[in-house]
């Protein structure tokens, strides 16, 4: 399978990152850094449609399954990885053509935070948009990083997650 992480994260070398990489190299993933590519928000008017939003999405549908990699933000998603779904009304106004290729993709989401748990409202935002735009929602993997993040320490986790998708 042709898998794709896109790593959401203000900082490229944190724990998101460290996880996302492990991730990359167990499923042989490309990462794309949101950090490393300019998406604007959302504009009615469209005047942003020559940023990187579109050429992301076309790679997405060359994958098989797409990763997406945030930390927990105040119970929630990056910022750079919700202005990146706001986008994804571009593609239900402007390229619809784009948007009806990604129905069915698979996807899933793997995070760190310093909660003991994911909590469900950052679950729940990402299954009302699976359902939404008909993608196919994985269970996320979740490893609580207080310090740094240490793979071994989440070695069990990590296996079960990529169990359930590879």
């Amino acid at each position: 399978m042709n898998f794709l992480v896109v790593l959401a994260s203000s900082r490229s070398n944190g724990n998101t990152a460290k996880l996302s990489k492990e991730i990359a190299e167990c499923l042989h993933a490309q990462i794309v850094d949101l950090q490393e590519l300019s998406i604007s928000y959302f504009d009615y008017k469209s005047r942003n449609i020559s940023d990187d939003f579109i050429p992301l999405v076309e790679r997405m549908v060359l994958s098989d399954f797409v990763v997406f990699a945030t930390p927990v933000y105040w119970y929630s998603m990056s910022a750079q990885l919700k202005t990146f779904f706001d986008r994804f009304t571009d593609l239900l106004t402007v390229n619809k053509e784009l948007g009806r290729k990604l129905r069915g993709m698979p996807i899933s989401v793997i995070a760190t935070g310093t909660d003991a748990e994911l909590p469900s409202s950052f679950t729940g935002q990402f299954e009302l948009i699976s359902n939404y735009l008909g993608l196919v929602y994985h269970d996320p993997l979740y490893c609580c990083c207080p310090d740094e993040f240490n793979p071994q320490q989440h070695q069990q986790a990590i296996q079960d997650f990529l169990g359930k998708i590879a």
